[in-house]
């Protein structure tokens, strides 16, 4: 028995493991290095250095572009928007296809079982079909894909006896199915493999723009690192996000500059809205594209259904739950993968940039008309107190880990978002904003 079993082996790859390993068992014999190893090192430290030079040549391109761009606001947000836009559709196309993978090998692996158990079966039909055709079945069984075609032949050729034919074309479909798992999950690795590499170019490319957006909003606020630091000085002197975001608006310059802009801006944008209805024209997802603006595109009020999530994640508490402590959820909670990249919500004026109490790094918006955004949880803002950002513009970046205290009770094992909405200093349901397709990605 031990032959045709070794040939069953063979046939569905389970002896790969004891093949490598009686391979390692067995002492390497010393020899002096060939011509063709030599020439095989070669051509791989030229491929290093193409790989190299290729990724200096896009680094130079990417900078030539930005510089390209000057002071051109309207163009740099652009940019922004569509580059963070693209990081975050690849982040979910990676999500979606480990996703598949994941249930491709696990296929795989009930296969393999499958193959596994009906071992008795398998060497008896490979005995006959040996006997059939006078010789032993050629080398090609050591792949599934081969023993398939083995099989298949021998039943065209009527090489099978009737009685084995049934349990023959039993073991041919699922060696089949077994070699089109293995396709499908080659191009899955394949494809998964390119949308990593196009994320991390978009993700150097989002790195640089934003630095240069950062670097022109300096030029503007030449006392910046001042401000920021009294913004950390003045967050340790409240215990609520209440108290931080009226000690903000009324203490520091630049908040406060944000605030009274954004009050102007409620005025208009209601005027405007109070306009557009006396016409029957609607406000819609067409009033973002404007990227030159510098004050909202519509009222807050009147963005409902109409906005993207900050960050690709999962909800793990929704808004009125238990918060994980003992009080209730005042906003939501988003689980992300680390290094995910975070965009604003929604046009608004930064009024607090920095770490605060148990949020870890916390963002505050204000969107105008009395609405507060609150975005806490991430590893690093890259935006500062006083700037104006667009819908879908990169502000942060998620870390490792959860920053957030009440989520790293739970042990919670990836970073965590948490968005919190605000009406005159209340918290409130953020689930009517939402964009419709935004409420499915985040369901359940």
């Amino acid at each position: 028995m031990r032959a045709p079993l070794l040939n069953l082996l063979l046939i569905t790859g389970l002896a790969g493991a004891s093949l490598a390993q009686a391979q390692t068992a067995t002492p390497p014999q010393t020899a002096a290095v060939s011509p063709d190893a030599i020439k095989q090192r070669e051509q791989e430290l030229e491929a290093a250095r193409a790989r190299q030079k290729s990724a200096e040549e896009a680094q130079a391109k990417l900078k030539a572009e930005i510089t390209a761009l000057g002071q051109d606001r309207t163009q740099l947000n652009q940019q922004l928007i569509d580059t963070a836009a693209n990081v975050r559709s690849v982040e979910t196309k990676i999500d979606e296809a480990e996703a598949r993978l994941r249930n491709l090998n696990g296929r795989e692996q009930q296969m393999r079982a499958s193959l596994d158990s009906r071992r008795a079966d398998i060497v008896e039909v490979l005995a006959a079909l040996q006997r059939a055709g006078r010789r032993t079945p050629p080398a090609l069984l050591v792949r599934p894909e081969d023993a398939l075609q083995s099989l298949r032949t021998a039943m065209l050729l009527g090489a099978v006896v009737p009685e084995l034919r049934g349990r023959a074309e039993a073991i041919a479909g699922e060696l089949g199915e077994l070699v089109a798992l293995r396709k499908n999950i080659a191009t899955e690795r394949d494809q998964l493999a390119l949308d990593r590499d196009r994320v991390r170019n978009d993700q150097s490319r989002l790195t640089a723009l934003v630095d240069e957006r950062q670097r022109q909003q300096a030029a503007r606020e030449k006392d910046l690192d001042a401000e920021n630091s009294r913004a950390i000085l003045l967050s340790k002197q409240v215990g609520d996000l209440q108290g931080l975001i009226t000690k903000m608006e009324q203490d520091l310059q630049s908040a406060a500059k944000a605030a009274e802009k954004a009050a102007e801006a409620a005025k208009q944008a209601e005027a405007k809205a109070a306009a557009s209805a006396n016409t029957g024209v609607k406000s819609g997802p067409a009033a973002f594209k404007d990227r030159s603006r510098t004050a909202p595109a519509i009222a807050f009020a009147s963005t409902k259904g109409l906005l993207p999530l900050p960050v690709n994640g999962n909800k793990i508490r929704d808004f009125g739950g238990s918060d994980g402590v003992g009080g209730v959820q005042k906003g939501i909670s988003l689980a992300t993968k680390p290094g995910s990249q975070v965009t604003t919500p929604c046009d608004g004026w930064v009024v607090y940039a920095g770490p605060f109490r148990s949020y870890g790094q916390l963002l505050i918006l204000n969107a105008g008309g009395g609405y507060h955004v609150l975005i806490a949880g991430m590893e690093r803002i890259s935006v500062n107190i006083g700037q104006f950002v667009l819908t879908g513009e990169p502000v942060a970046t998620m870390g490792s880990t959860s920053q957030v205290a009440s989520i790293l009770a739970t042990n919670a094992s990836q970073p965590v978002l948490y968005v919190e909405f605000r009406k005159d200093g209340t918290p409130i349901d953020p689930g009517p904003w939402w964009a419709a397709n935004e409420g499915e990605k985040v369901r359940g």
